[in-house]
């Protein structure tokens, strides 16, 4: 009978390379998803001039409310002119800026601007309701991003595009912006009718069915210039229809004093007409006949 071969002796595996396979499984199973950065690092300046009202001051704080990635600075003197507004972004590290200026206690105008190149645009707000003076139902989180909208009328001219993208990167909130919220709860609405840009702000109530609810503020824009640079530059875009307030004072002023003319014109001619009252049969039945009227009847 024929000897039985003798097995052969499996060859170890040295205890180092069984950990480190262990470990490559273990990395590959359990590798963590990539990390979305905070790249967009837009920064916006929201301050206003010294002089400005209560409503507006209401208007501003409102808005650094819908804006987290906003910053703010004391009011500027009016000594200082808008150019050194460039500067205070510089030390503030932004590359935007909202900027408010009131003339006569009675007209607000809007600055927007991108800094330190430009283009920059001036408005005039009108139709201003804050959120404390609306009182309106809806309410979203303090913090999220909004869903930015337009109408298609912005894309019909190119200084409506031009004022839509500038819009955009003042009121988009960057993602992964540390004091914003990673989710959308409201929206943020420019429509473009009758000449001027009108904002609303609404609380999206169910994402399915897309019900909408407005929070506020409400606010209009009429765009008066289009300049080249920030806060300088050569006029791009000049709105034709644009009528200042006190123009429009003034010819409301011309338009009561023109009815008050007419209304003393029409007072002189009635006084000039003599009005000859006519005789009444009844009156005598009344008249008390006196002695001399005897007398003379007599």
């Amino acid at each position: 009978m024929s000897e039985p071969i003798p097995s052969e002796k499996k060859r170890k595996r040295p205890k180092s390379a069984e950990k480190n396979a262990k470990k490559k499984k273990t990395n590959v199973a359990m590798k963590p998803a990539k990390r979305v950065t905070w790249t967009n690092k837009q920064r916006a300046l929201v301050f206003s001039a010294r002089g400005i009202t209560f409503h507006a001051r209401h208007l501003m704080n409102d808005l650094k409310v819908l804006m987290p990635h906003s910053k703010t600075d004391s009011k500027l003197e009016r000594k200082e002119g808008l150019f050194a507004i460039n500067e205070i972004c510089e030390m503030k590290n932004c590359n935007m800026t909202m900027f408010f200026e009131m003339r006569k206690k009675l007209d607000l105008y809007m600055w927007l601007s991108i800094v330190p190149n430009g283009p920059s645009a001036r408005f005039l707000v009108q139709n201003v309701h804050t959120m404390d003076e609306l009182r309106l139902t809806g309410n979203h989180l303090k913090g999220s991003r909004p869903l930015v909208t337009f109408n298609k009328l912005f894309d019909d001219q190119p200084h409506l595009a031009l004022l839509k993208e500038m819009l955009k990167q003042m009121f988009g909130t960057p993602n992964m912006h540390p004091k914003s919220k990673p989710f959308y709860d409201h929206v943020i609405s420019f429509t473009y009718l009758d000449g001027r840009i009108w904002f609303r702000n609404f609380q999206i109530t169910d994402q399915q069915d897309g019900s909408l609810v407005e929070v506020g503020p409400r606010f209009c824009l009429w765009p008066i210039k289009i300049f080249s640079g920030s806060f300088s530059g050569a006029v791009i875009y000049e709105n034709p229809t644009y009528k200042s307030p006190n123009q429009y004072r003034t010819e409301l002023k011309m338009e009561a004093a023109q009815r008050y003319k007419t209304k003393a014109k029409k007072k002189e001619r009635k006084s000039e007409i003599e009005i000859i009252p006519k005789e009444d049969e009844l009156d005598e039945i009344f008249h008390t006949i006196t002695q001399d009227e005897l007398k003379q009847a007599g």
